[in-house]
């Protein structure tokens, strides 16, 4: 029993000296496997197309939310770079500022077609049909009448109360008018002072349309002022073409260049051409004989660009701006009903050939232009042509 006690005892110390010089055991964390991020899947809402707004269109103008503006040219074409094309422009803004969603023209061919050309417009329901050139008076303001609830814009056109027209004036329109006797009046002074022969021409359509006599008379009243002012003599040609019909009188570009031949010929150095295509052919032919010109109604150093080198100006009657603003009037149901509206007179920069126009000429035409404004300078042309 002893013997077997003591062998116990000894293989308890082996055992103890055994794990005593053995390694240690080093201890291995757990691995800790995240669990896989999956995406939350996201179902995208289902896409539903807007609603195609339909394009207007002319058969559209009939209804009140449609805001057309219609144009009636006088006897000529659209693009006539003079006074058709000035009003165009001006309605092609008012289509671009968003005041016009949809905008169409007629280009008349023949005088007696003035009121059906009106009535297209007026019947498709058109808002505002603006009517362009003296011409157009009696035909607008009959169209007037006739559709109280269309707004009209007769460009060129004045109107007063009298026998013929007892209800002067309408609510519905209003005449775009110009003092076009001072635009004329500037450039004639221009002329005189720039002259070399004391000798200028103006080539105009016919001065049964009061605008257009009152430009050539302010032309021939602009050189007298400024020969009286310096103690010279210009001798002033202007020649109207009254010896056809209003068909053809303002698009005769073939008369107009054989007008200004004619005073070249004769001496003049300076041509002014006012009357639409008539006009045009004086300052094309005066640019090719190297004759300084005078351009009309627009700045027609953008219209006539072969005439660039030797266009001096042009008298300005600028009619897209105030048309523009008319039809903005009328869109905001603002129109005038005082039946006029006038818009600025002046005269255009000197361009290519302002290197020749000494700087008194420029100050003295300045100063015309704010005596002008002021009514300090008076241009003595009356409204009209004196009954002969």
């Amino acid at each position: 029993m002893k013997r077997i006690s003591t062998i116990v005892a000894v293989l308890s110390v082996f055992v103890m000296l055994v794990t005593a010089c053995g390694p240690a055991v080093t201890a291995v964390p757990p691995v800790v496997v995240p669990p896989t991020a999956v995406p939350p899947v996201v179902v995208p809402p289902t896409q539903v197309p807007p609603t195609a707004v339909p394009a207007i269109t002319g058969s559209d103008c009939s209804k009140a939310n449609v805001f057309c503006v219609g144009v009636v040219t006088d006897v000529g074409k659209v693009d006539d770079k003079s006074f058709n094309q000035s009003a165009w422009e001006g309605v092609q803004n008012s289509k671009k500022d968003g005041s016009a969603d949809w905008i169409q023209y007629i280009e008349t061919t023949d005088s007696k077609d003035y009121a059906k050309n009106i009535a297209t417009f007026g019947d498709a329901g058109y808002k505002v049909i603006v009517t362009v050139g003296f011409n157009l008076t009696e035909p607008t303001y009959a169209a007037a009448q006739l559709y109280p609830k269309t707004l009209f814009i007769g460009v060129d056109q004045f109107l007063s109360k009298d026998a013929t027209h007892p209800d002067w004036p309408l609510a519905n329109l209003v005449g775009l008018v110009y003092n076009e006797d001072q635009s004329g009046f500037l450039v004639g002074a221009l002329a005189a002072m720039m002259s070399k022969t004391h000798s200028i021409g103006g080539v105009f359509g016919t001065d049964a349309v009061p605008p257009v006599w009152r430009y050539g008379e302010g032309y021939r009243a602009g050189a007298a002022y400024e020969d009286t002012k310096n103690g010279t003599k210009t001798t002033v040609t202007n020649v109207y073409h009254s010896d056809v019909g209003f068909d053809k009188t303002f698009t005769d570009p073939t008369w107009g260049a054989d007008t200004a031949n004619s005073m070249i010929d004769k001496g003049a150095d300076i041509i002014f051409g006012g009357g639409g295509k008539t006009g045009n052919g004086a300052v094309d032919a005066a640019a090719q004989r190297k004759v300084l010109a005078i351009g009309v109604d627009t700045d027609q150093y953008a219209t006539l660009p072969e005439a660039d080198a030797y266009l001096l100006t042009s008298a300005m009657k600028p009619i897209p701006q105030p048309l523009e603003n008319l039809i903005k009037l009328a869109k905001a149901g603002q129109f005038p009903t005082n039946g006029l509206y006038t818009g600025a007179a002046g005269y255009a920069p000197y361009h290519d050939v302002a290197s020749q126009v000494p700087a008194n000429v420029d100050a003295e035409m300045q100063a015309l232009a704010k005596g002008l404004a002021d009514g300090s300078i008076k241009t003595n042309v009356p409204p009209v042509k004196p009954a002969q």
